[in-house]
């Protein structure tokens, strides 16, 4: 879940275009500058250029290809609901290719793109080409993946995020995070006759990490109204959330989880009121007071040199159930995050009332079983991650699924679990593309961007000074938020070149 976690970021502004006047529909999907402000121009060249001029760059150019398209960015503000389904606003970028080649203009593909995991409150992927701002790296991936190659791209910031006035940011209410991608699409396409956006008509969505969650929610959202979708590719998706938080109370956290765990219990306790009756039901005092009000920050950077969160250490040093293995203790500790008492109120519900598609360690039947929600769990954290688990529905349209099997921050068994449960559930094989980064003997359309993931593994290993131990701990730390993104983006747009020549 963690594709981007701090830095700065700054909001963008607003405004509204000369000779449009205010939209006055103030309800969901509508918009509150049109058009929306240009936050950035680039011809095709110039990005090229902008890319050659550094490492990063060089080596995203190797994976998302020469940019054919040059690319105007614009700032949309948009209405939108929240957690409790309030009413609120929140923006986007809206990257839209320009320039002479024939995959530039015309009609053109829109992808509705999803970001990950953020502490940053000012993220906005509007500012996209400030290297300054948080959103910098990931904005830099799409623009390059997406909008450099012919496709119109939509990018939500969320709402809490950027310029949105919620005080909280639902993370994982798949229900409002479904409905905020599609008010932001909805009024994103409203300005494209303004902004020089020509639609063909032919939706994909896409995000990694927190963002692969989001594109699942966002293609369940349209299914079940009616709305039009070509196909979707989930990234390194926490689809399967209530497994990846009943693991982590039987020992098997994610990296990251001491910024995971907070944002859930913020955002549930908003969705459903019932995750704890105080914050210091759940964590210990040191960092009880304001957690709830902690996520997301306009200081990010400072959460874990100003003591407001601990790095590493989610449980107590001496905590009951322990680490499942030895390379998990680094999330045992002193100055931990999470009471014993919660841990253990969590571990015995998950013991009492299992649920049948979670189980640890996964069989082949827990991994495709057409129940993995047929459990009734007491607990109000663990009645949300339920809820909130995107295994409840089967997509009608094609499906890729990226990640890496070793990811410590999105566990692989996530994908696999989601995948099971659709195949179990009848979506055909052909409709079901799973893409295991690790898989080097796969011998298919994806096997490129294996070999590259591979490689830049290779090269991460050989320009780490140290032992192998310190050589392994780079590629841990890079794995989710560095590593796998670029590969697994690649493998969506080749997945939706695909279902576009075969007439999607």
């Amino acid at each position: 879940m963690l594709a981007a976690c701090g830095g700065g970021g700054g909001g963008g502004g607003g405004g509204i275009g000369v000779g449009f006047p205010p939209v006055a529909d103030n309800g969901r999907g509508s918009v509150v500058t049109n058009p929306p402000v240009q936050t950035g121009s680039l011809t095709a060249d110039q990005f090229k250029a902008s890319l050659q001029a550094s490492a990063q760059g060089s080596a995203l150019l190797q994976v998302a290809g020469t940019p054919k398209c040059g690319i105007e960015t614009r700032y949309l503000e948009y209405r939108t609901v929240g957690g409790k389904s309030e009413a609120t606003n929140a923006t986007a970028a809206v990257m839209v290719p320009t320039g002479s080649d024939v995959a530039c203009s015309g009609q053109r593909p829109v992808v509705l793109y999803a970001h990950g995991t953020t502490a940053a409150r000012n993220y906005n992927l509007a500012k996209w080409t400030d290297s300054t701002q948080a959103a910098a790296g990931e904005g830099l991936l799409i623009a390059a993946t997406f909008a450099a190659q012919g496709y119109i791209v939509v990018a939500p910031n969320y709402a809490g995020y950027d310029a949105s006035t919620l005080p909280y940011h639902p993370y994982l209410n798949g229900d409002q995070q479904g409905k905020d991608m599609v008010d932001a699409l909805t009024a994103a396409r409203k300005t494209f006759s303004n902004i020089g956006a020509n639609d063909a008509g032919s939706l994909f969505i896409t995000g990694y990490s927190q963002g692969g969650y989001v594109a699942m929610a966002a293609h369940r959202e349209m299914q079940a109204t009616g709305k039009t979708v070509t196909a979707s590719a989930p990234l390194s998706a926490p689809s399967a959330i209530s497994l990846l938080t009943d693991y982590t109370f039987q020992g098997w956290p994610a990296l990251g989880a001491t910024l995971f765990v907070p944002l859930l219990s913020t955002s549930w306790q908003q969705q459903f009121g019932n995750v704890y009756n105080a914050t210091g039901d759940i964590y210990e005092a040191q960092y009880a007071n304001g957690i709830d009000t902690l996520l997301p920050s306009l200081t990010p950077d400072t959460l874990f040199s100003s003591g407001k969160l601990p790095q590493l250490a989610l449980f107590p040093a001496n905590a009951t159930p322990g680490p499942v293995n030895s390379q998990l203790a680094i999330f045992y500790g002193a100055n931990n995050l999470v009471r014993q008492s919660f841990l253990t109120q969590e571990a015995t519900d998950i013991q009492s009332t299992p649920c049948p598609g979670n189980a640890l360690p996964p069989t082949a039947a827990s991994l495709s079983t057409t129940t993995p929600l047929g459990c009734a769990p007491s607990t109000g954290f663990r009645k949300a991650a339920l809820a909130n688990d995107l295994r409840n529905w089967v997509p009608a349209k094609p499906v890729l699924m990226c990640g890496g099997a070793n990811d410590p921050t999105v566990n692989f068994i996530s994908t696999r679990a989601t995948a099971g449960y659709f195949k179990a559930k009848g979506m055909p094989a052909a409709a079901l593309t799973v893409v295991d980064l690790e898989d080097a003997a796969a011998v298919d359309a994806y096997s490129t961007a294996r070999a590259g993931f591979a490689q830049a593994k290779a090269s991460l290993v050989q320009s780490t000074s140290g032992s192998a131990a310190d050589k392994a701990q780079a590629v841990t730390l890079a794995y989710h938020g560095t590593l796998a993104p670029p590969f697994c983006l690649a493998s969506a747009r080749g997945f939706f070149q695909g279902v576009l020549a075969a007439g999607g």
